[in-house]
């Protein structure tokens, strides 16, 4: 068992040496044994900022009781309890636990999915357990965990840096430093390491990123004891809201005013007409309850875990739950070429000198720059290494200058036999701009403007041939000069070109044409030149509409960007920092953007973006801030992953339409009839019971189909559609309310009773039934519902017909009306029905053909 005190301990092991500090933790080079590292966790708690306390469910439970609706529910109906009105508060008191409960089961299930598929792609670390590397999740790290860290990798945890290698760390989020810090091992900690986390070089933070190089590293803090932790609640920010939060928000709101003023208007006629105070109040209240989608946020969760699930199976999984809607949204999509829109499996085809000819030394530079080089292995990397084997032997690396997104070079000191030699490797722009001499027939020429040009010449011949390529240049230093700086990086001999293939994709042209027919702009941000990115989009039939440079876009101002961007869509050269730039000029402009990115320069752009989508082959730092993981790297997948936003987006619009359109109807209706009738139109109860119906035959839309047309293009709140949806539809609701009253007191002379009979039936089964005919924008017998929601509905109306003639029905106030009225009833169901078609094409009709103009 660890040492008493050694979690007590932990703030003074940074200033320890090292070997007392190893000793404190009771770890070593083989990390801790498992029984340790578990009983360690039991102690600490995971290694989270803010673990997630999980709730008893009965908490979880009594949440739901916050509602303030529910709250006011429940108090109107204690005050009836208490004024002997004992069958208003059994029903009240029953129809509310009813909806708590119903609302409770569903978003916990939904919670329940979700937080299965974020598990999916939790962060995970290559952690020394009794000797042997394993990956783990992050989540489980401890104290004393001896963890192996890699260019990519985020610092899962605080730790002392026990072996490394080239190891450089982004911790700006600490310390605000953009440059990346060189960590190395020491056995004592500079002086001010503690205080001074820029200083301890000799540590690793949580909260910072793996440029390049590689670490083993002992955990020292995990948790909220890191220095992340203790500083996390003031740097943590409310991340903007997203365009479906924006948009409930907005609902909420209209449904809040138009709440306020009816129920102000009944208990002001109430009052003025002397009704009682309690009955009046409980009245005002239900029609509140009527009103208000109380249901929307089950609906909301509901539809957005099961299309998470949904994605899930076409192999995207959802890490923030909103994102599904988002992703719907996006007309914008922002992507890398590189294993998207290629076969991503690069194959180094030629290596040639300053004249184009093949070249052996050309080949033996590339490969001893990047067998040596400890940053990330890129793909072209890879490709070297796997082209040809090369006897390195002979050469030992001194230092290096790390790979970065800026200088887009990488340079490896080595030495061979007590000569050094510096070799470079990046982009071909910025490595000729660094030579002062070629080689030619293996000796270094003058690099004189004619050279120069024939092998920019030669550099262009092979972009526009599709290969993506490689400038190779090297020089000599002097024996005693022992490190890399960037200074070093001057006056190079130009060896020659490593030139690279990868094909397009072959599901890259039917997944384009896919994305464009949806509606969505796809957009090329690369690091390539322009001419290949060009042959590219020619490959696969992509017209280019518009191209932008890096360098161009550094010349450009923010207002400028943003004008440039809309007919672009081929971005060449860009640095990360323009990423970010591009997305949000697209984001002025009024475009919901999707980015999808995979390395460490991805980062920023994915948090920029509405929605980040990332793959589960990418590194920690892109996975850590993408919304959306892809487990195939698939514009296909994408696509479909769109068109479940929509389909979600379209099953929640459903709800809403309904809550605004025959809802409303009848509670304007409600607040209408106030006026005109000697008594309430409806028993607060009833009212109750009526929206309590309602809602539950609507627990089945998350499962309902959606319109291929509603697929078609991107989806985004419109209040201003959902606005003018509710004052064409719901005046009609009103108007066919008032047609029954109209019969109920004229034709069959009802009384009181067999009024708020009659009305609660009616009400009912109208406002269920519609929900067939507004679920679709075209003909409801062409565009069949989800069965589940069929059978819910009739089988509500069923029982809405069924109530008033049932023991249960006179205890709620109700009789059983003649026979007559039901011959009514269907008549006024069909004949509203045939209206809301009408009514509903013609609006649509007339929305159309505004927002075309």
């Amino acid at each position: 068992m660890a040492a008493p005190g050694w979690q007590d301990a932990a703030s003074s092991l940074w200033q320890q040496p090292l070997a007392d500090c190893l000793a404190v933790l009771e770890s070593g080079e083989g990390g801790l044994a498992e029984d340790e590292a578990a009983a360690r966790l039991q102690r600490v708690g995971p290694n989270q900022l803010h673990p997630r306390a999980e709730r008893a469910l009965l908490l979880e439970f009594l949440a739901h009781f916050r509602n303030p609706l529910v709250l006011v529910l429940l108090a109107a109906s204690a005050i009836a309890g208490a004024l002997g009105d004992v069958r208003s508060f059994v029903v009240i008191s029953a129809i509310v636990l009813m909806s708590v409960t119903l609302d409770f089961i569903q978003e916990f299930r939904a919670g329940r999915a979700a937080e299965r598929l974020k598990r999916q792609v939790a962060l995970r670390s290559s952690v020394v357990r009794g000797g042997k590397a394993r990956d783990v999740a992050a989540a489980g790290l401890v104290p004393g965990d001896v963890v192996l860290l890699a260019a990519g990798d985020l610092v899962p945890a605080d730790g002392r840096v026990l072996e490394a290698r080239d190891l450089f760390v982004n911790q700006a989020l600490l310390t605000g430093e953009s440059f990346p810090v060189e960590k190395r091992p020491a056995d004592r900690a500079p002086a001010g390491a503690e205080g001074d986390l820029a200083a301890a070089t000799h540590a690793v933070f949580m909260g910072s990123s793996i440029i390049s190089g590689s670490a083993r590293v002992v955990l020292v803090r995990t948790g909220a004891t890191t220095a992340f932790g203790q500083i996390a609640d003031s740097l943590a920010r409310r991340p903007p809201r997203t365009a479906f939060e924006r948009g409930t928000q907005a609902f909420g709101n209209l449904i809040l005013r138009l709440t306020l003023l009816l129920v102000l208007f009944v208990l002001l006629v109430n009052a003025l007409f002397h009704r009682p105070l309690l009955e009046s109040f409980l009245f005002a209240v239900a029609l509140a309850v009527g009103l208000t989608p109380e249901l929307l946020p089950m609906v909301v969760s509901v539809t957005l875990s099961r299309g998470a699930m949904r994605l899930a199976r076409r192999r995207v999984i959802v890490k923030r739950l909103s994102a599904v809607q988002d992703l719907g949204g996006i007309d914008v999509l922002c992507t890398d070429k590189t294993g998207t829109l290629t076969e991503g499996r690069i194959r180094l085809e030629r290596h040639v000198d300053a004249a184009g000819a093949d070249s052996a030394p050309v080949l033996e530079w590339a490969y001893l720059n990047s067998r040596f080089e400890s940053g990330i292995r890129s793909p072209l990397d890879d490709a070297i290494l796997v082209h040809t084997h090369i006897d390195v032997g002979g050469w030992r690396k001194i230092d290096e200058v790390p790979f970065d997104f800026e200088r887009r070079r990488v340079s490896v000191l080595l030495e061979r036999d007590g000569a050094r030699t510096l070799v470079a490797k990046g982009s071909p722009e910025d490595i000729l701009r660094l030579c002062t001499r070629y080689e030619a027939d293996g000796r270094p020429l003058p690099l004189d403007a004619a050279a120069r040009a024939r092998i920019e010449d030669l550099f262009a011949s092979l972009s526009r041939e599709g290969f993506r390529v490689l400038g190779i240049a090297w020089r000599e230093v002097a024996p005693e000069h022992a490190h890399a700086v960037l200074t070093d990086e001057a006056e190079l001999v130009f060896s020659g070109f490593a030139a690279f293939l990868d094909p397009p994709k072959a599901s890259a042209a039917p997944a384009l044409a896919a994305l464009a027919a949806s509606g969505i702009d796809v957009k090329i941000v690369s690091g390539d030149n322009e001419l290949v990115a060009r042959y590219i989009c020619a490959q696969l039939g992509v017209p280019v509409t518009g191209v932008l440079t890096g360098g161009e876009i550094a010349q450009l101002v923010d207002p400028a960007l943003q004008a440039r961007v809309q007919e672009a869509n081929l971005f060449c050269r860009v640095t990360p920092a323009q990423k970010t730039r591009i997305l949000a000029a697209l984001r002025a402009r009024g475009h919901v953007v999707g980015f999808l990115g995979d390395g460490i320069n991805d980062a920023p752009a994915l948090h920029a973006a509405d929605v980040g989508i990332s793959v589960d082959s990418a590194v920690d730092v892109a996975k850590e801030a993408a919304d959306l993981i892809l487990l195939e790297h698939d514009l296909g997948v994408l696509h479909d992953g769109v068109r479940e936003g929509r389909r979600t987006f379209g099953n929640v619009i459903k709800y809403i339409m309904m809550g605004t359109s025959s809802n409303f109807g009848n509670m304007f209706s409600m607040a209408g009839a106030t006026l005109l009738l000697p008594f309430l139109p409806m028993l607060p109860l009833q009212i109750l019971l009526n929206n309590f119906l309602y809602d539950f035959s609507e627990i089945a839309i998350p499962l309902d189909r959606v319109d291929e047309e509603t697929l078609a293009k991107p989806r985004v709140w419109d209040m201003d559609f959902i606005r003018q949806f509710m004052l064409t539809l719901g005046p009609l609701s009103s108007a066919f309310d008032f047609l029954t009253f109209w019969l109920l007191l004229g034709v069959l002379g009802a009384g009181e009773t067999l009024f708020h009979t009659g009305w609660f039936v009616e009400s009912v089964v109208t406002q269920v039934l519609v929900i067939f005919v507004i679920r679709t924008r075209g003909n409801p017998f062409a565009s069949p519902p989800h069965p589940a929601l069929t059978a819910l509905s009739l089988a509500v109306v069923a029982m809405a017909v069924a109530l008033p003639s049932t023991p249960l029905g006179a205890e709620l106030g109700f009789v059983a009306p003649p026979p007559a009225f039901y011959a009514m009833l269907a008549g006024i169901a069909v004949a509203y029905l045939v209206a809301v078609q009408a009514l509903k094409r013609a609006f649509y009709r007339r929305w159309d053909a505004r927002a075309s103009r």
